[in-house]
């Protein structure tokens, strides 16, 4: 597999960066952490406000509803007509989240503040939202989660634990996740994460300057490098699923960036959220 990458900067002077996800417009949104908002990024290169103000996204996922599903202090469905949360159990926020084949939602909760060192280290928890708003534990003693994916099949989850620096893996079997165990020990911080159609898992460095892909099996395989330290996030979008969005956290003059390269192999689909408290 080649290990070449050209990096097209596309938009550049934002916070931090997180949440990446590209519709089937083409259109991609993208949260900025600490100044607070939702943007969508158009084919054309203009952006415009989705969610404003909003603090902490640090995941999101597209409604088959129109709208955005966020996460920060609590789980938002927005559109354009007002907002509705969806969950708020008792923790400091949460942040990068993903959706299974039928659209129900998982998200890692955080019960400790990553921006505050002298925050007490409580593992947080995996939540799955099921379709009628109620919600599971999935399991716990995570503790700083970060993205979260599944394989081409959906027999595996994916999920980052950026202070171990591990991205556990799990078997699912319906609604049955089980045997959590190491899928990557990776010392330069594990963030977001996305999976392509080969079953490779690309994983965001948050202090590694790059998004390295592993195989099924856990081998490291190609690395697409970034000229900034602070990778936060990736995903795939294009008609063909084969372009590589990666976005940065600010760890350079230039502020958190957004990038876009050509990956040689297509992602998996995120699927649409379906999660309704009023269907």
């Amino acid at each position: 597999m080649s290990d070449v990458f050209e990096l097209e900067l596309l938009s550049s002077g934002w916070g931090l960066i997180e949440g990446p996800r590209v519709d089937q417009h083409d259109n991609l949104y993208f949260s900025d952490v600490p100044n607070g908002g939702v943007r969508r990024r158009r084919p054309d290169g203009e952006i415009e406000v989705v969610v404003p103000k909003r603090r902490g996204v640090g995941g999101m996922v597209l409604h088959a509803d129109g709208g955005v599903v966020v996460s920060g202090r609590n789980i938002q469905h927005v559109t354009d007509a007002g907002s509705e949360v969806l969950f708020a159990p008792d923790v400091a926020g949460f942040n990068d989240m993903h959706t299974d084949a039928v659209g129900r939602v998982y998200v890692g909760s955080l019960r400790r503040n990553p921006f505050d060192e002298s925050s007490a280290d409580v593992p947080g928890e995996l939540y799955r939202i099921n379709l009628d708003g109620s919600a599971d534990e999935v399991y716990g003693d995570v503790r700083l989660t970060n993205g979260i994916g599944f394989s081409p099949d959906g027999s595996r989850l994916y999920h980052s634990d950026s202070i171990p620096g591990r991205v556990w893996v799990s078997d699912v079997d319906g609604d049955a996740v089980s045997n959590r165990r190491e899928f990557v020990r990776e010392g330069k911080v594990p963030d977001g994460l996305a999976v392509d159609v080969e079953g490779g898992v690309w994983v965001a460095l948050a202090e590694g300057g790059r998004v390295q892909r592993y195989t099924p099996d856990g081998e490291s395989d190609v690395a697409v490098p970034v000229p900034d330290h602070f990778v936060t996030s990736v995903c795939f979008g294009g008609a063909d699923m084969r372009d590589l969005y990666v976005v940065t956290g600010g760890g350079t003059d230039d502020g958190g960036c957004i990038y876009r390269t050509r990956a040689p192999v297509a992602g998996v689909p995120t699927p649409l959220a379906q999660v309704r408290l009023n269907p």
